[in-house]
């Protein structure tokens, strides 16, 4: 019998291509606010949650900006492109075959409730998820532990047969503190730095867990 009893999945960059609209969206909707953005390298806040992407660039911003409007604005941009997103290769494969084998399934994203059901709704697999964690409904996102810890919770089972599959240096501490099997996905290949594991293809999975 496999130890491991439940995955508790990162969306943005594991199951979901979504790391270039999250930069556009940035870009694009901070630049309403008279911000100039387009010097940011590719990917420069990946697996950053919105409020800590906020503090880094807050003193760039104009007297009297408010986190919350550039927040909205940020989703509204990326909430209209979401349908086009491309699941990551493999990705409904595997969360199909782990549920038919009865493995329960969560999704912790260090995004908005509202990115968060783009997300899922462009991914098609609402259903096959027991719930799901976004920013908002913890009071500190990733690197922080409480995301997966919340996740445990949920789940009701110990924190060391939930294996968290994560593809940012700040989901992998988050759910290392939290005391899960973390799972780094690394599509280039080489180790995931501080996972207990490093696959490079979603499908790789499948063998830690009994058909």
């Amino acid at each position: 019998m496999s130890a491991f009893q439940a995955v508790a999945w990162d969306i943005d960059g594991t199951l979901i291509d979504s790391e270039l609209l999250h930069q556009q969206a940035l870009i694009e909707s901070s630049a309403a606010f008279g911000v100039d953005l387009s010097d940011l390298p590719d990917e420069a806040f990946r697996g950053v949650h919105a409020f800590d992407v906020w503090t880094a660039l807050w003193p760039r911003f104009p007297p009297g900006a408010a986190r919350q409007s550039w927040l909205a604005a940020i989703e509204r941009f990326y909430i209209a492109q979401a349908q086009s997103l491309a699941p990551t290769p493999g990705a409904i494969e595997v969360i199909r075959a782990l549920a038919k084998r009865g493995i329960p399934q969560a999704c912790v994203s260090n995004s908005g409730r509202a990115i968060v059901e783009a997300n899922l709704g462009a991914l098609g697999i609402r259903q096959l998820m027991a719930f799901s964690i976004s920013l908002d409904d913890v009071s500190e996102g990733k690197p922080s532990a409480e995301p997966f810890l919340e996740a445990a919770r949920r789940f009701g089972l110990p924190v060391s047969t939930i294996v968290a599959v994560e593809d940012s240096a700040a989901g992998a501490r988050s759910a290392r503190a939290a005391g899960l099997h973390v799972v780094g996905y690394a599509p280039a290949g080489g180790a995931f730095v501080g996972t207990d594991r490093s696959i490079a293809q979603l499908s790789e999975l499948l063998g830690m867990f009994e058909a």
